[in-house]
């Protein structure tokens, strides 16, 4: 598949232009005309590059790219070994960032509303299509007690997590939004959320939830958003002429 084409399908796939993003979405560093070989990843660090190199991928896919907004526009260090590594190998550098949250089938918010099988799915941005929205808002078949709900969540993202559980009620409405999305916890009790999911945490986070009565998780940000590289692994693989694999670099936080 031609370079140009391989964009084409990722932008019709994830739809960038609906978005207002913190780096450029779509083709970030350029490589080889061709691409055969894929690997997908959370983020573009040296370790997945070197993973890149030895399978001999043509392209990388990933939900964290580079050339972030106000980041330093200088290519020296850290940044330098790892552009340099993939300039060498003629290896393309895709980044899709908020397209790869909100996309309703590969995205990393559909990814965790799969695995606790929400139903009856709503943006979290209310007045938002919910392919545009960044969160999802979902119901349980039946209300499930918090001991079962951690329990569900820890199995569906791979590790421990941090929950404030701020009642003894149960859970049945859930909002979500993958990675550093904290702040928008007071989104979650304005669509009458019983618990709100996210990757991370701030220390207001857990004040806000106590004194507002809503259930908060930090899942992990790195675990909350493999969904979506995973997904599009899955959905690469599956075109004509395209060998893809997603390769996982831990990360605890």
């Amino acid at each position: 598949m031609l370079r140009s084409e391989f964009e084409l399908l990722l932008n019709r796939t994830l739809s960038p232009s609906r978005f207002k993003d913190y780096a450029p979405n779509g083709l970030q560093v350029e490589g080889k005309d061709e691409i055969h070989r894929v690997v997908t990843g959370v983020t573009a660090n040296q370790t997945l590059i070197n993973a890149a190199v030895e399978w001999q991928a043509d392209a990388i896919f990933v939900h964290h790219g580079y050339f972030w907004k106000n980041e330093s526009p200088e290519i020296v260090g850290m940044k330098y070994r790892r552009i340099a590594t993939l300039i060498k190998n003629d290896i393309n550098l895709y980044g899709y960032h908020l397209p790869l949250d909100a996309h309703p089938e590969y995205g990393n918010n559909a990814g965790l509303a799969n695995v606790l099988g929400l139903g009856s799915r709503e943006p979290l941005q209310s007045w938002l299509p919910i392919e545009e929205s960044i969160g999802i808002v979902g119901e349980l078949n039946e209300a499930m007690t918090l001991d079962a709900f951690q329990h569900l969540i820890e199995k569906g993202v791979g590790r421990e997590v941090l929950f404030e559980r701020v009642s003894d009620l149960p859970i049945k409405r859930v909002a979500l939004c993958t990675g550093g999305a904290q702040g928008y916890i007071e989104q979650a009790l304005k669509v009458k959320a019983d618990v709100f999911i996210t990757g991370e945490v701030s220390e207001q986070t857990i004040h806000i939830a106590r004194e507002m009565g809503i259930h908060f998780i930090a899942a992990g940000h790195h675990a909350t958003e493999r969904f979506g590289a995973q997904a599009m692994a899955a959905f690469l693989d599956r075109q004509d002429d395209l060998q893809a694999i997603f390769i996982d670099v831990d990360n605890p936080a």
